[in-house]
């Protein structure tokens, strides 16, 4: 697979890119046309920096945010993030306050939790939920509900990438989407037209890398 994998760089920075193999690749609902290589812009400091410094934008001037809520592994983008927003100036809005940056766990039963001693700063706070990747949309859902059961209130949505950019009903901010990826697709098993051709899957997917099959 690494012997196909090309880069896309963010237009704007071109600093700040992924890797993307096309293929045929299984995620824990859904059949995936690429695998999109996020890992450098979550592990790598200097890209982590970067990241953070994109995505806190629109945040910076009229958004006051608490706390910031990491899915996927983005706590190190999540801490860089709460470091834009805490920056002084004139033109920003946190400038003097605390920011929290969490990370909730994930129950026997699958439900998002967050632990006693921490639920106090999503409770009436003004959160931002990072996350790395919206395919499906289950991981969006699942924080969504952990942050309304804590009593937190969402303020913003930022993603890595988004493959549905326009097709929302909160506003998301992402760095990347499908239309950066010629061809990028997401299917049900039953409807996959992958499955369909003839085409074997390669690999199972999920926030971390992938496995090949």
């Amino acid at each position: 697979m690494e012997d196909r994998a090309y880069t896309v760089s963010l237009t704007k920075n071109p600093l700040i890119s992924m890797k993307v193999m096309q293929g045929h690749f299984a995620t824990s609902h859904f059949h995936i046309s690429h695998y999109l290589d996020v890992n450098e812009l979550k592990t790598n400091a200097i890209a982590a920096k970067d990241v953070a410094r994109e995505l806190s934008i629109p945040y910076l001037a009229n958004v006051s945010v608490d706390t910031i809520v990491c899915m996927e592994g983005t706590e190190v983008i999540g801490a860089y993030m709460a470091e834009e927003l805490l920056q002084e100036g004139v033109n920003v809005i946190n400038s003097g306050k605390e920011i929290r940056v969490l990370k909730p766990l994930s129950s026997v039963n699958g439900k998002l939790i967050f632990q006693c001693n921490l639920q106090q700063y999503i409770e009436d706070k003004e959160i931002v939920l990072l996350v790395a990747s919206i395919s499906s949309g289950t991981t969006i859902r699942r924080a969504q509900e952990c942050i309304a059961y804590y009593g937190g209130v969402l303020v913003g949505i930022s993603a890595l990438f988004n493959a549905y950019p326009t097709n929302t009903e909160q506003e998301i901010h992402s760095m990347f989407t499908s239309e950066d990826i010629p061809g990028y697709q997401v299917c049900s098993p039953d409807e996959c037209t992958m499955c369909k051709g003839g085409y074997k899957l390669e690999a199972v997917i999920n926030s971390e890398g992938y496995t090949n099959i």
